[in-house]
């Protein structure tokens, strides 16, 4: 029997609710595989509230840099904003450091490209968060979908449709296209297209709109998009902060079978439901059950499918083309809603505008429609 690995030393950057609440929770689950070492803030009296609560040995540092050239990291979570994403990343990646970094992974598929650049050139791996895709519920779905046990996929709904009210949009970098990117495209529906994208795999083609309805924001405030992935299947996309009754929701219409998923931050396995069509036997629908074992998306669970990939020799999920996939379908819903025409898989390269910004070159796309 081989020895278990060492445990990976890790380091945070940024330490405010999404690292301390998410990350921190994740790595005291994996303490057998993980040590924290360092954490870098800008702000010091966070850090310094930060290594309080997290206990034991942590190093506090107020720059990036001065934290890798001293302490060496095995792996850096990222939970800054997502304006510093792709430095911060790249700094990391090119001191031999893995990364788990918050969603966006960063701004534009220019930027994706730095990072895979400086991956290659490391050999060290860059991973985003999508923790929605790790639950036991969600593994368990995209294997009844992927090996046709509910036949052809045809139809599905992918709606993630929240509430963000003023005060949330006075933090400076939200709602900018400079430092968050886009508005719920990027930041609040990512998560659930993501896992559409992860069930039903590549998309071809994507016709969207999108619309600053109530917010005084640079970006959008909803948006809505249909698609047509490469099996076949055609899918309706809506992304909304304007929304009181919030819900996220997936789902997905196979030959035999309906799959769905409701929640709202994060699912476990009874949010899943299977309903079967009339012509299938009671005895293979009852296999479509989710599992026993019930692992809840979370932060936890997608370091471990990092750690797993990392003993075993492997890039981990959520990196590379899988990364690429979902933010390349984000400048794609993007480049549908400004140009009003429909946007194909692989279209966005060098040269064209929506592959530098989401924006596409036109940071003040529309007005702001009603008040």
């Amino acid at each position: 029997m081989s020895p278990r690995p060492a445990r990976r030393r890790v380091a945070v950057v940024g330490t405010g609710a999404i690292v301390t609440g998410g990350h921190l929770p994740a790595l005291r689950a994996h303490a057998d595989r993980t040590e924290l070492v360092a954490a870098v803030d800008v702000d010091p009296a966070r850090l310094d509230a930060f290594r309080a609560e997290a206990g034991g040995d942590v190093a506090g540092y107020t720059s990036v840099g001065d934290m890798l050239d001293a302490v060496r990291p095995d792996l850096v979570v990222i939970g800054t904003p997502p304006s510093l994403h792709r430095e911060q990343a790249v700094a990391a990646l090119k001191a031999g450091a893995w990364v788990l970094c918050e969603k966006p992974l960063c701004l534009s598929l220019a930027e994706y490209d730095d990072i895979a650049a400086a991956e290659e050139a490391s050999g060290a791996y860059a991973s985003v968060v999508f923790q929605h895709r790790y639950g036991s519920g969600a593994a368990h779905a995209r294997d009844l979908i992927t090996s046709g046990e509910l036949g052809a996929p045809l139809v599905a709904h992918c709606q993630t449709t929240w509430h963000r009210d003023a005060a949330y949009y006075a933090v400076p970098w939200r709602g900018r296209w400079s430092t968050e990117g886009g508005g719920p495209t990027m930041g609040h529906g990512i998560h659930q297209y993501d896992l559409l994208l992860h069930l039903l795999g590549p998309w071809a083609e994507v016709r969207a709109m999108a619309s600053r309805l109530v917010h005084d924001t640079e970006s959008e405030d909803v948006s809505t998009a249909l698609v047509r992935f490469e099996n076949g299947a055609l899918a309706t996309v809506v992304n909304s902060v304007l929304s009181p009754d919030e819900v996220s929701r997936v789902r997905v219409d196979c030959a035999d079978a309906t799959v769905e998923l409701t929640h709202l931050y994060g699912h476990r396995n009874t949010d899943w439901t299977y309903t079967p069509a009339r012509h299938v036997d009671p005895a293979r629908a009852a296999a479509w059950r989710t599992p026993a074992a019930d692992v809840p998306s979370s932060h936890t669970a997608q370091l471990g499918a990092v750690l797993d990939a990392w003993d075993a020799g492997e890039r981990p999920p959520g990196s590379g083309r899988d990364a690429r996939a979902t933010l390349e379908f984000a400048a794609a819903l993007y480049k549908a809603a400004f140009t009003g025409r429909p946007v194909r898989a692989g279209e966005i390269g060098p040269g064209d505008p929506f592959h530098a910004a989401m924006h596409g070159g036109h940071p003040d796309w529309a007005p702001k429609e009603r008040a």
